[in-house]
């Protein structure tokens, strides 16, 4: 099935007003694939204001913002900013449908498929754990900043595709995954200051790297973890090793990307492939 290849562009837009282009034209710019999953990232002149879709985006204090659209986004959608001087400008933005792939993973402890009920109570503090460590939005601003892969190997996975467990339908995939043996490097594809290291139910070994603006990566199924809540990682800053901790039938890394409880495509922050690093 095909698959849309995210890479980031810089995308300045123009809107126009009678048919003119507006004072406030050359000052928006957004960055990124406007496709379903997609990061993208934005600058207006400082105090301005953004609203997408009606609601308030952050801006921090360099004119900055971060937006998301989740897989399933809807096609069409309203970008409204208001400068200090007074400028408005509004864009509708036309949203890529993807499509997505089918992938079956059998040979899974079926114990990691169904969980019994003994474990339900760990999966629902696991949950608010991760929920709480993806809470912040710092007006640290790494997000902005080039992302590189956090591990080097082939993608044996990809965002978005639909999850057949040991035969049993599953929610679909949000993250890359990136194929490797035990004890390969692990690196922060950006900088960033560690919100969780901890084991869970399902993605084992796991760190949460907070990037800014609300903007988080996450790491499953490590090996080893070289960090603790609260470090300061700078970008290709070790941060553990690939393992196969939790539901996973094989060592890899299953690298995430959230803005806030958004999940998004990895892929749409950097380019190349992981084995080239």
């Amino acid at each position: 099935m095909k698959r849309l290849l995210l890479a980031a562009a810089a995308l300045i837009w123009f809107p126009t007003i009678a048919g003119q282009p507006s004072p406030a034209a050359s000052l928006l710019t957004l960055n990124g694939k406007i496709a379903q999953g997609s990061l993208i990232r934005g600058q207006v002149p400082a105090d301005s204001k953004v609203l997408l879709n009606g609601e308030p985006l952050k801006v921090n204090a360099q004119g900055k913002f971060v937006f998301g659209f989740d897989r399933d986004a809807a096609s069409t959608h309203t970008l409204e900013v208001e400068t200090p001087a007074g400028e408005t400008a509004t864009r509708e933005l036309h949203v890529a449908e993807r499509e997505y792939d089918i992938q079956r993973i059998d040979g899974l402890a079926q114990n990691m498929v169904s969980p019994p009920e003994a474990v339900l109570k760990r999966i629902r503090k696991d949950g608010a754990n991760v929920a709480e460590a993806r809470s912040g939005k710092r007006d640290y601003d790494a997000v902005f900043t080039r992302f590189m892969w956090p591990a080097k190997g082939p993608i044996t996975g990809v965002y978005g595709s639909q999850r057949i467990l040991n035969g049993v339908p599953k929610r679909p995939h949000y993250g890359v995954d990136v194929g490797g043996p035990t004890g390969t490097a692990v690196v922060a594809p950006a900088a960033g200051i560690v919100t969780l290291a901890d084991n869970l139910y399902y993605s084992g070994n796991t760190v949460i790297l907070d990037h800014g603006m609300g903007v988080f990566s996450t790491f499953l199924h490590l090996d080893t973890m070289d960090v603790k809540a609260g470090d300061k990682l700078p970008r290709g800053g070790a941060l553990g090793t690939i393992g196969a901790t939790g539901r996973a039938t094989g060592p890899h890394l299953d690298w995430r990307i959230n803005w806030g409880t958004m999940r998004l495509d990895p892929q749409s922050v950097v380019s190349g492939t992981p084995e080239a690093g």
